[in-house]
């Protein structure tokens, strides 16, 4: 149980409640063993009417035995009140620690960087904040809860049983230890199998998020019987799976019932000896019985209880894995807010190794952009262009080397600050299934709709969304299915933008609409990015007209540099490009 040592820190925030449970619990375990004690004495009554007055009973013993119904009565409903209070606060305290610890495990995932995003799949983060949470919550309510009532019911009853008779409470309860050494053996077994099964899990979840993320590639190969029958195979595997564990729990059931038949059997045969020879009275019979009977459902549960653990367990481990992750980018102790960025940038030595397969992206890159400057960086496919983005917002940090921004290492600028300073335009956007206008507000919550038609019309976008039936208030379904590409990478521009960035990044943005359009975007956005420094990256060239300087890429070097007339007069990258695109001018 390790792995569920690291829930402390939740007990402790919400200790009254558990207190106060447990305070709940003792009462309602005392209130369920004292009506034993009423049933032993109304049947010693009952036996000496029946020994004493041939069968007949006095007035007395029947205002006895009415006064012992009552007091079993008044004790059954205060120990059903008290349980119904010992439910609403440890049961309620689980549900508290259960929304604490997902929004906890949903804050962690947002710190951590892209190569953890990269090397787990969305299935098995989503079922960890949700499967695995829920089975821990089990364990913090109904196990907790029963494990306390089962520890405080079984002592009280033990005492009880223990004052009456020593003999019969030891023979008795002889049957124990099997169940002890039964639950030690099989709930090894348990964790393990849970394990299996959650990553399992796992596995069918990622299996169907990916279905429904791809549906329109698997629509358009034809592959939707085959992808089925992956999913049914996932599926058979988790239901065997299921099946294995669950043939283990079905073992405790039957054995709990043999003993609790043995343990009965034994009261009736022991105690009706003692009452033979005088040692114990009637009424202990029934009162071991009680006791027995009283026993049945803490011992029970016991098998149940042991079970929701070991799987808790099993979750909370497969949690903390992810909980022990620590970002590697993160803010350092003294980062600096600074109230504006002007946009100089300055890259020293800048060289960076991606760590998964030692590909060698930026190598030794000195470079110096001014603030309000236009930069256009093209190169071909693996030149490290992206890279560069993604190192300028500090989504990866160099392998040696310092990025300067307005004279401060970016690594002593807050990431919210650095982030918030700069507008990123993706290749490839990211939309979330809401409204037009709620997606381009994500950039600038308070923005007021007159902004965001402004920013809309500044990406070409506001014809587009005139055409549609429902304006701004259109939704865009997940990852902005019903929008074009080109719509989606306009609707991202203007995202970017309205929060009005010192820096803005457009990352081969607009791939997807037609050289015209792309120029006629661009060259609007001129006179608003007039004093924001802007990079572009870009496979075509019909932006170089934009650049103040543009930057050419080549196997993680930058290989040149200059304005547009400057690189097709010299001989290089830069004009075979031009020439490639532009043919019929390059003849000319």
């Amino acid at each position: 149980m390790k792995s569920l040592w690291t829930l402390n820190s939740y007990f402790w925030k919400y200790k009254w409640l558990l207190l106060s449970g447990i305070f709940f619990v003792v009462l309602s375990a005392s209130f369920s063993v004292y009506p034993a004690i009423y049933v032993r004495e109304a049947f010693d009554q009952v036996a000496n009417a029946i020994s004493n007055e041939s069968n007949k009973l006095n007035s007395g013993l029947r205002k006895s035995l009415i006064i012992y119904g009552l007091l079993i009565l008044a004790m059954s409903i205060l120990k059903g009140f008290f349980t119904f209070l010992m439910r609403q606060t440890l049961i309620v305290m689980s549900r508290h620690i259960e929304y604490d610890l997902k929004n906890d495990i949903y804050d962690h995932y947002q710190k951590l960087d892209s190569s953890f995003l990269k090397n787990n799949s969305t299935g098995d983060l989503m079922n960890r904040i949700s499967e695995d949470v829920s089975k821990v919550r089990m364990y913090l309510g109904p196990s907790l809860m029963y494990t306390i009532n089962t520890a405080f019911a079984t002592i009280i009853t033990l005492v009880f049983m223990f004052s009456v008779d020593l003999k019969l409470s030891l023979l008795t309860l002889a049957p124990m230890p099997i169940l002890v050494w039964s639950i030690y053996k099989v709930s090894g077994l348990i964790n393990r199998r849970s394990h299996e099964l959650q990553e399992q899990q796992s596995a069918i979840s990622t299996l169907a998020q990916e279905t429904f993320s791809g549906l329109r590639v698997l629509k358009s190969f034809g592959l939707e019987k085959e992808q089925t029958d992956r999913y049914a195979i996932s599926a058979n595997t988790s239901f065997k799976k299921n099946e294995r564990l669950y043939r283990v729990n079905a073992l405790f059931m039957p054995l709990l019932l043999l003993l609790v038949g043995l343990s009965t059997l034994i009261a009736v045969w022991i105690g009706g000896e003692g009452v033979i020879g005088g040692r114990l009275s009637p009424g202990v019979i029934a009162e071991f019985i009680y006791y027995v009977n009283l026993l049945t459902w803490p011992i029970a549960s016991i098998g149940w209880v042991m079970s929701m653990v070991q799987r808790a367990e099993a979750s909370m481990e497969r949690i903390n894995d992810f909980l022990k992750t620590k970002p590697k980018i993160k803010d350092h102790e003294n980062v600096v807010h600074p109230d504006e960025i002007r946009g100089f940038i300055n890259f020293k030595n800048v060289s960076f190794i991606y760590p998964e397969n030692g590909k060698k992206a930026i190598i030794d890159l000195n470079l110096k952009i001014k603030a309000g400057e236009t930069i256009v960086i093209v190169g071909k496919t693996g030149s490290g262009k992206t890279t560069f983005a993604s190192l300028m917002n500090r989504m990866i940090e160099p392998t040696e080397g310092e990025i300067f921004i307005d004279d401060i290492e970016i690594k002593n600028i807050s990431l919210k600050k650095l982030r918030s300073q700069i507008g990123t335009v993706p290749q490839d956007p990211f939309l979330f299934s809401d409204s037009i206008a709620d997606n381009i507000s994500f950039g600038c919550y308070e923005a007021s709709l007159d902004q965001v038609k402004f920013y809309a019309d500044l990406a070409n976008l506001s014809s587009d969304i005139r055409g549609f039936s429902e304006g701004y208030d259109t939704l865009v379904g997940e990852r902005g299915v019903t929008l074009s590409g080109g719509q989606k990478q306009r609707l991202s521009i203007a995202r970017a933008l309205i929060k009005k960035p010192r820096i803005v990044l457009f990352d081969d943005a607009l791939s997807a609409v037609d050289t015209d359009t792309e120029s006629k975007i661009l060259s609007a956005l001129k006179s608003e990015l007039e004093t924001v420094t802007t990079i572009i990256i870009t496979q075509r060239l019909s932006a170089v007209h934009l650049a103040d300087r543009i930057l050419v890429f080549d196997k993680g070097h930058l290989v040149q540099q200059g304005n547009h007339l400057e690189l097709l007069n010299s001989k290089g990258i830069y004009s075979d490009f031009y020439r490639l695109q532009n043919p019929e001018t390059w003849n000319l």
